[in-house]
């Protein structure tokens, strides 16, 4: 309530009136208050190409990054791109919160697009490959080879590679070639004996390296008397370019220009018309290199007589064609950082710790430790052997019954799988939930199903409709004369080797009532069920939205009453329309909300009167921020849980997700201080968000040390 003074016509005072003080009225719905998701999305590719443009970052490390850069846009295309597209194609609008059409979201999607793909080249071109050179790692064009080289190259294309080729013509006679998903290719025109011009492409084969290694030479010696090899590269179209007339004899060669072709891969399984959804799903895997074309690459160069032709048979729209210096598909560079044996330009290696609880006792087994407490596990840091030995030992454990197991993305050479194969020829009961649908992990995870189904393990592919992205593994165990249950929970994969590289957080525990709740969760998954409500776990897509609604609501209502409030949500991707406006809701209210968010954010931080009191940092390094924590100050009264879910209506509508607390005071006490607020002080890696959803990396202060969270992390395990 304000009052007001008024005076009369003599100057005098009158009475004070009071009145209401106006009410500002926001409009929670307005399109202003999100950031497009798929712009969001570009902003994280512009934060991954800082670290490849970090002069701080060892070098090899930085051209990983590069390749990242280029995988994580193949995929943006495949998936994001190609969904907008049959959205506009179908007619079919489905407005974001932000309010921006398909057709408005495409274009600017390319122009983002664009600047990121040349900024990637620029920075290759300019900066990392002269640096390369000058540590002995060169990346050469043809003509930069030298006699010896070419020998050497042209005596390989005769023998392994010449082989494999195959030309495809395209004339009345010759249909317009499949030109299949990823794939680079060479567009060539031949002039044939009568001066007629034809077009014909050629494939550059997936079975040679792209950037093919040349043999290597011995470098100068170093202060410490080492002496580092000097390593060659060529790019293997290139090598096929020059030889291109043994190809087409007879022929002229006018020119040749190569393209890169990505297709559409958001695929749609009908699982209800589907009687067996492994096989729908291998079909899907098959059906994926004949998507529509959503994207091709091409070099300046190449003229529009050609284009033409791409255009019209790849029935592509002009603006689909992105015009790229130099060498097509960065990706390839993965293998320079991968075959390159200089461990000088790369990250310093390190070995995970073990937790103390796991090593106080030796002669302890891990379930004889689960008893006596909880055992929290951060990865990379901590070692994911103890998940290994987990099922390794319910596998040999003669008073192991069963084993149930969620698995994701595994990989190609999986213990885990290995173990569950093990405890079913020991006779255990074995039950393994598949998920099919786990995207370009779909082939792996066939042949694993196929495998454990041979081997007699229960094996199911989740619920209709939904993509299981839980992370669960459950071991019940006889023990005198109960069963006692024996839980492994984590926000990511069963996967040994990104376990090496994407920080998760995992939980073990012998809680009988999460015990449980992990059974009647696998029942359901398994076989007929209605279950929504659990004694601990957070179940989506039943009961998580409501559970973690309310979390954000009471602590609103602490703000409310008084009492000590604060959010603090670490996660991939905020997306969720409700979420971000129960988060503005708790930041009007006076909650300070901290959010950790990787990858795309669509909440604005920092607007006047709505959300002040939120901030957005995002942390880019070495490790994959991958785990999800959402913490609850709850008037003094923490609570805590992780699992597998974002906030995105994927995770919280579509998928079965399973959220856990963390209810020992002693795990509660490191995931606040020793995890979160590290993440929270770090002014090396972070980067803040502003309201127009761009991001700013942080730097020290005057006074404050600097603090990289990973580093730190690192350097409390050694």
């Amino acid at each position: 309530m304000a009052k007001v003074k008024e005076e009369n016509l003599n100057g005098k005072e009158v009475a004070e009136e009071p009145v209401e003080a106006p009410q500002v009225v926001i409009d929670l719905e307005d399109p202003e208050l999100f950031i497009n998701r798929e712009l969001s999305m570009l902003q994280f590719q512009w934060r991954v190409f800082e670290e490849a443009a970090d002069a701080k970052n060892p070098l090899l490390e930085r051209i990983k990054f590069l390749a990242i850069v280029a995988s994580n846009m193949d995929e943006f295309f495949m998936v994001r791109v190609g969904g907008l597209k049959l959205q506009l194609e179908a007619g079919f609008v489905d407005l974001p919160p932000d309010g921006l059409t398909p057709a408005e979201q495409l274009a600017m999607i390319r122009k983002e697009a664009n600047k990121l793909l040349d900024a990637a080249r620029e920075l290759f071109n300019e900066e990392i490959k002269p640096a390369l050179t000058e540590q002995g790692v060169h990346i050469l064009d043809f003509e930069e080879l030298s006699e010896k080289q070419r020998e050497n190259v042209q005596a390989y294309f005769e023998e392994m590679i010449f082989p494999v080729l195959t030309p495809l013509a395209f004339d009345p006679g010759h249909p317009f070639p499949h030109i299949s998903n990823l794939s680079l290719n060479l567009a060539v025109m031949i002039r044939d004996a009568r001066g007629l011009e034809h077009f014909a492409r050629v494939k550059v084969p997936g079975t040679f390296p792209r950037l093919f290694p040349l043999k290597r030479s011995s470098g100068a010696t170093r202060k410490d008397g080492t002496v580092p090899y000097n390593h060659y590269f060529v790019w293997l179209e290139q090598v096929i370019a020059v030889n291109l007339e043994r190809l087409f004899p007879g022929m002229e060669i006018i020119e040749v220009h190569p393209f890169r072709v990505t297709r559409n891969a958001d695929m749609i399984i009908q699982e209800l018309e589907a009687d067996d959804l492994l096989e729908t799903m291998e079909q899907s895997v098959l059906q994926r290199r004949f998507g529509a074309v959503v994207r091709v690459a091409i070099n300046p160069d190449m003229p529009q007589k050609i284009r033409d032709i791409l255009i019209e048979n790849l029935d592509l729209d002009r603006n689909d064609l992105f015009v790229l210096d130099g060498p097509l598909g960065f990706s390839s560079l993965f293998s320079i950082h991968e075959n390159v044996d200089r461990y000088d330009l790369k990250d310093s290696p390190f070995i995970p710790a073990l937790p103390s609880s796991l090593t106080a006792d030796r002669e302890a087994d891990i379930f004889t430790v689960m008893r006596r407490e909880d055992i929290l596990l951060h990865h990379p840091y901590d070692s994911f052997s103890p998940v290994i030995q987990f099922m390794k030992t319910a596998a040999e454990d003669p008073n192991v019954l069963a084993i149930k197991q969620t698995l994701y993305r595994t990989g190609r050479n999986s213990e885990i799988v290995d173990a569950l194969l093990k405890a079913r020829q020991n006779g255990k009961q074995v039950a393994a939930l598949v998920e099919l649908k786990a995207r370009f992990d779909e082939e792996s995870n066939i042949e694993w199903a196929r495998k454990l189904e041979q081997e007699g393990v229960h094996v199911t592919y989740g619920l209709v409709g939904l993509k299981t992205h839980s992370k669960l593994s459950l071991v019940v165990r006889q023990e005198d004369d109960k069963i006692r249950r024996y839980v492994h929970l984590s926000t990511g994969n069963y996967n040994a080797v990104t376990a090496h590289i994407y920080e998760d957080l995992g939980l073990f525990t012998s809680d009988p009532e999460i015990g449980a709740d992990a059974s009647e969760l696998f029942n359901s998954l398994t076989g007929y069920s209605d279950k929504k409500d659990y004694r601990k776990l957070l179940v989506a897509p039943n009961g998580l939205r409501d559970r973690i609604a309310d979390l954000i609501q009471r602590e609103t209502e602490h703000q409310n009453q008084g009492r000590k409030s604060h959010i603090i949500i670490k996660c991939n991707h905020i997306i969720d329309k409700r979420m971000i406006q129960l988060l503005y809701l708790a930041s009007m209210a006076g909650v300070t909300v901290d959010l950790l968010v990787r990858g795309m954010c669509c909440l604005r931080p920092g607007l006047e009167g709505i959300s002040e009191n939120i901030r957005v940092h995002s942390i880019v390094g070495r490790f994959l921020e991958h785990s999800r924590i959402y913490y609850f100050l709850n008037g003094g009264r923490e609570e805590i849980y992780i699992g597998s879910s974002d906030l995105m209506p994927r995770n919280l509508n579509r998928r079965v997700e399973a959220v856990f607390p963390v209810e020992n005071e002693d795990l509660v006490r490191i995931i606040r201080n020793d995890i979160l607020e590290v993440y929270l002080q770090d002014n090396l890696r972070a980067r803040r968000m502003n309201s127009d959803g761009s991001f700013t990396r942080l730097q020290p202060q005057d006074g404050e040390a600097p603090i990289d969270s990973q580093q730190t992390f690192l350097q409390r395990r050694n």
